[in-house]
């Protein structure tokens, strides 16, 4: 099966994307193929809420010419998704949301994210982990989507570019995650 990681962090190769690879590790282990798409360097802009997607029923959304429709084209052709997302002031970050927002809209035009199985993966500093996994959730519960949880909270803590590699308690926690993952979508192929 192919799952799909949205890394929204600003920095490439970051922290976020440190742990979305912790995640992956189990699920290419049981040949599953992954891709992780990060959005830093793309322009991301939020719905414009024209409606137009949901009128069409094409999954494409209109109110953008930016990068976001190839993210969410990729999103909606996985059958499972990895939301990352690192804490800016307490939350995801801007291009997290308007990828979340513009996707669950024209997901809502065809039905495309329905039984799917979703991920949300944190990084962060200090504070605001839970309310930035919380507002990814929110996606994959509207969306009628399998939410895969691991053996705590999908977070873990590193400030400085890779720091988080030493949060050992989050890296046990992304490889469940992973393991987690594999074994509700071998269970959903069965």
């Amino acid at each position: 099966m192919r799952i799909v990681a949205i890394n929204g962090s600003a920095r490439k190769g970051g922290n976020t994307a440190h742990l979305i690879r912790e995640v992956f590790e189990p699920l290419i282990a049981v040949g599953h193929d992954c891709e992780m798409i990060e959005l830093a360097g793309k322009t991301i802009g939020g719905c414009t809420a024209c409606s137009r997607c949901t009128k069409e029923k094409d999954g494409v959304c209109y109110g953008r010419k930016d990068d976001g429709n190839a993210v969410i084209t990729a999103l909606l052709e996985a059958d499972a998704l990895i939301i990352g997302s690192p804490v800016y002031y307490g939350d995801i970050t801007s291009e997290t949301k308007a990828i979340i927002d513009r996707l669950g809209r024209v997901a809502n035009g065809n039905k495309g994210l329905v039984r799917k199985v979703g991920a949300g993966v944190v990084a962060v500093r200090r504070a605001g982990a839970m309310h930035a996994l919380d507002s990814i959730n929110h996606l994959f519960g509207i969306q009628e989507m399998f939410v895969v949880s691991s053996s705590y909270w999908n977070i873990g803590i590193g400030r400085d570019k890779g720091e988080v590699a030493g949060d050992e308690e989050g890296m046990r926690t992304m490889r469940r995650l992973g393991e987690n993952m594999a074994f509700l979508l071998e269970k959903l192929e069965g």
